[in-house]
This record gives C-alpha cells, structure tokens and sequence, in this order.
C-alpha cells in the first residue's frame, strides 16, 4: 500500500529530518538515502524498517542539519599560505616580474595543499539514537496513512469475494439439474451409438452413472466454500497476510479451472468466466496487502 510519513528529531547540534515514501511492490524492497558520513548506519536502518513492514517499495530518505553534520570539511593551511606569499614576492622581487602589481588571489589559488579537504569521522554510535527516533515516528506517520488506506480496501475485496462466493453458490444449486442432463444426454448418445444391438439394460444404466459422475463438481464447489472462509478469516488477522491471500487466490483460480473442465455447459461456462474475473479483481488488489 502506499503510504508517506516524515519526521524530525535532533538536539542542539543536529537535526535528523526522516521521509519514508511506500508504494506497492511483491517483495520488501529498501532504498536508502543518507549522508555519506553515516552510512555504516544503513543496515541498522533497514532492519527496523523490516521490522515493522514485510511487503512494498520502500524510499528512505535521510538528511541531517546543524553544525555537526559530518562528511567532508575544507581546510586551510593559513601558515602555508604566508610561506606561498612570501616566496612569489621574493621571486617578484629579485626577477622583477610584473613590477608595481601586487600578487593577486587567483596567484595563490594555483599552489598545492592550500586548501586540504579533511574527512569528518562523526560518532554513529552518538547519532543512532536521535535518528532512530525520527526514524520509528516517520514510520509510525507513513503506518496511520497506510492503515488508512488498509480500511477501504478491505471493504472492496469482501464485496469481491461475496461475488465470487455468489457465483459459486449458482453452480451449487445447479449441481443435480447438470447432472441430470449429463446422464439423459450419455443415454441418448450410447443408444444411438448401439442402435440394433443387445445389451443389458442394466449395465448401460450402471456405465452411464459412472460416466455422469466424472461431471460431478461438489468437491470443487466444497473447497471453493472453505477457501472463502479462510479468506475472510485472513482479512480479518492483525498479521501481514499478503502471501497467503495471493497464494490462496491461485487455488481459486485451480478450483475453477477444474470445475470448468468438468462440465461442458455454456450456463456453467459463463461463470466460470466471471469467477476468473473476480478472481482477476481479487489479485489485483491483493497485490497492494503487506
């Protein structure tokens, strides 16, 4: 599901700023942005982001403000620069170059290890906790949203799955009148078929019910009925339920595929058509569930 949060938490020296963007993804997918002076922090991170969510695209954004910021600083060597100073007005001096000009800036500028960039080791250990904590309440932020967004969803796949449930209901109740027509239509066919011989009438009735048999879709018909419950039983968990409803779904699907093959109706047909479109429906949303 997607979902956004942000927040900040810092002290007199520094100021960590948390944005965390979620969209949907199958698998838990972690991208994080940090300075680079704390990146040995990006693990830590990721475990508790993990902590809290299973499934979705998940962007971390991490900036940090105030005067401890680390990374990288520019140094100059003041006493350097007065020896650089000195030497190009004696060599102006005694080789009379450019005299009556003062040395300019853009003179210095061309000299080496005036400016000396110096890395900034800053204490990871020091800066967890203020980040952890802006961390944990911008995931808190992104969550309210997310549940949100959880609760409409909900109400849309129960809608489906009382369609899908309706659907399958129609076949229940068209169970012996398929049957029925399955062995009328086996009696005229194996009669034609046997025109002029004898045979024992007995033994057509007990083949034809055989044959008839192999349409029958109650087992079907009874699984699809406990897959539905186990759906709503998963709608209703507190727990990440993602997977279990996607890989449910693949059983609607396997059930209706068989149940379609059994049959050769074009009642039966047509919602096996529709199942597979509300199963269709189902999976697609499905697909935004942690």
């Amino acid at each position: 599901m997607t979902g956004f949060g942000r927040s900040e938490s810092g002290n007199a020296e520094q100021i960590w700023v948390v944005e965390i963007r979620t969209v949907n993804h199958r698998f838990l997918d972690q991208r994080v942005l940090l300075p680079s002076a704390f990146t040995a922090l990006e693990e830590r991170i990721k475990k508790t982001v993990a902590g809290q969510q299973e499934r979705g695209r998940v962007d971390i954004s991490i900036t940090l403000h105030g005067e401890s910021t680390g990374g990288s600083q520019l140094h100059l060597d003041v006493d350097l620069a007065r020896q650089y100073h000195a030497c190009l007005q004696e060599m102006k001096d005694k080789l009379g170059i450019g005299s009556g000009t003062d040395i300019q800036l853009a003179d210095m500028l061309t000299q080496r290890n005036l400016i000396i960039v110096q890395e900034q080791n800053p204490d990871i250990e020091e800066a967890w906790p203020l980040l952890e904590k802006a961390l944990l309440n911008a995931l808190a932020d992104c969550a309210c949203m997310r549940e949100r967004e959880g609760s409409s969803l909900k109400k849309e796949l129960l809608q489906r799955l009382d369609n899908f449930a309706a659907l399958v209901g129609k076949i229940e109740n068209m169970i012996q009148e398929i049957l029925g027509q399955r062995q009328q239509e086996l009696r005229n066919r194996i009669a034609k078929l046997l025109e002029g011989m004898d045979i024992d009438p007995m033994r057509l009735a007990q083949e034809t019910a055989i044959m008839a048999d192999k349409a029958d879709v109650t087992e079907e018909v009874v699984r699809l009925a406990s897959h539905i419950g186990q759906f709503q039983g998963f709608m209703e968990s507190n727990e990440p339920v993602g997977r279990r409803l996607d890989f449910l779904l693949q059983e609607f699907l396997r059930e209706v595929n068989t149940l379609a093959s059994k049959i050769s109706s074009s009642t039966v047909a047509h919602l096996g058509v529709e199942m597979k479109n509300e199963i269709e429906k189902l999976r697609e949303q499905v697909q935004n569930i942690e």
